[in-house]
């Protein structure tokens, strides 16, 4: 799909770049995951409140994911990156004032801009791993990006903790590790500008490329139902992805009490998303096809969601781990197969399932007020277990997706 390196030509270079951002974007989101059980004793949240941290992250992949494909299609997929790393830095930088003045409103604009910047380099990065190469493979280049990702969710709060106690957290903490985040991106966006990243064009966004059948006669984005039912999946995935990571340190603490080292547990998720990105780098697709190891993981996050909230508590909680798992590699089904055969709409379709990833927002949120409703509230291990229903209807979708919902465009 990609017509802008000659054949034959090695994609590492490019790889490893992305393979940095993608790193950085995990890194962010890391961070968010940390925070949110740690904010609530500095500003004195409830449960569902804290989860707002995540929501103003994510809230901005629904009002800046269209405008981001038109930024991509004026400056290009690294420009774009550019623009994106810049737009994070400043969002870091916001969270320097938001600590001095003990403003947790301010404290979610610094998170909604650096949101603003991850939306943007979403949009660049996805579509730009997807078409770098052969289409067969993309899961498996996503895959890997999603080693890097992961790892930088494990590696963000190691980062924070050498400067906040997570048991007694103080704001004025946060600054110097937020001047050092805001620094690093800025840096990283002046390496990706001077950084040997080839534009790459997907199949019909070339006006001398041969336009595929289905996209020969569309007009519009609406025409590809593939691809919305793809954003809906996205959505899903998106939620049900990050819920794990922002919820386990307080099912943790529900389960076993206030046992030293909490935040150990966190790892559980990062473990989980690693195997299974391991697992798809080494069967797709010489052992199974992208499609068929969508419908494999969610018949496993069916599985596991179902013990996790039937199982007694001491067995439950570690069901979180073949949660991880059974997410690692969703996205890195879901997108090639949302995005096939658009052609010229490539740009505008990697914007619409963009817009998905805010369900990384909306489906926390919507646990932590279920937890909240419990007899007992937070304290209460039940309340998570019942809350975490929501994650059977969000798999029960995407297997639909996986088995019917993509092929709709060949029909």
């Amino acid at each position: 799909m990609q017509h802008q390196t000659a054949p034959g030509k090695t994609y590492l270079v490019p790889l490893l770049i992305i393979g940095g951002v993608f790193f950085v974007i995990g890194f962010g989101i890391g961070i968010s995951g940390f925070l949110t059980p740690a904010l609530r004793s500095a500003f004195d949240l409830g449960v569902g409140e804290s989860y707002l941290v995540t929501a103003a992250i994510f809230s901005a992949f629904v009002i800046f994911g269209r405008p981001s494909a038109w930024a991509i299609s004026r400056i290009g997929y690294r420009r774009a990156m550019v623009a994106a790393f810049a737009i994070m830095g400043a969002g870091m930088l916001l969270f320097v004032p938001s600590a001095t003045t003990v403003s947790f409103p301010l404290f979610l604009l610094a998170l909604f801009v650096g949101g603003i910047g991850n939306t943007l380099l979403q949009a660049a990065v996805n579509p730009y791993i997807t078409i770098v190469g052969p289409l067969e493979t993309a899961a498996v280049r996503m895959s890997l990006m999603g080693i890097l990702n992961k790892l930088a969710w494990w590696a963000a709060p190691l980062f924070l903790g050498l400067f906040i106690d997570l048991q007694a957290v103080r704001l004025g903490d946060v600054i110097l590790p937020f001047y050092i985040v805001g620094g690093i991106l800025l840096l990283l966006g002046i390496g990706v500008y001077f950084a040997p990243l080839p534009e790459v064009k997907a199949r019909g966004e070339d006006p001398l490329d041969l336009v595929s059948d289905h996209a020969r006669d569309k007009r519009s984005i609406l025409q590809f139902p593939h691809l919305l039912l793809g954003a809906l999946a996205i959505f899903l995935y998106a939620g049900i992805e990050i819920l794990p990571m922002a919820s386990i340190i307080d099912f943790a603490r529900a389960s076993f009490g206030d046992e030293p080292n909490i935040e150990r547990y966190a790892g559980f998720v990062t473990v989980g998303l690693i195997a299974g990105y391991v697992f798809g780098v080494l069967t797709i697709p010489k052992i199974i096809s992208q499609k068929q190891a969508l419908v494999l993981f969610s018949l496993v996050g069916i599985a596991s969601s179902l013990l996790l909230v039937l199982l007694p508590i001491r067995y439950a909680f570690f069901c979180l781990l073949m949660v991880s798992f059974a997410n690692s590699l969703m996205w890195p089904a879901i997108w090639p197969l949302a995005i096939a055969d658009l052609g010229r709409f490539t740009k505008i379709g990697s914007s619409v399932l963009v817009m998905g990833i805010v369900g990384g927002g909306i489906i926390p949120l919507l646990f932590g007020f279920l937890v909240g409703l419990g007899d007992g509230g937070p304290e209460v291990v039940g309340n998570y277990q019942r809350a975490y229903w929501i994650l059977l209807p969000a798999y029960l979708y995407i297997m639909y997706f996986a088995l019917h919902g993509h092929r709709i465009r060949t029909r």
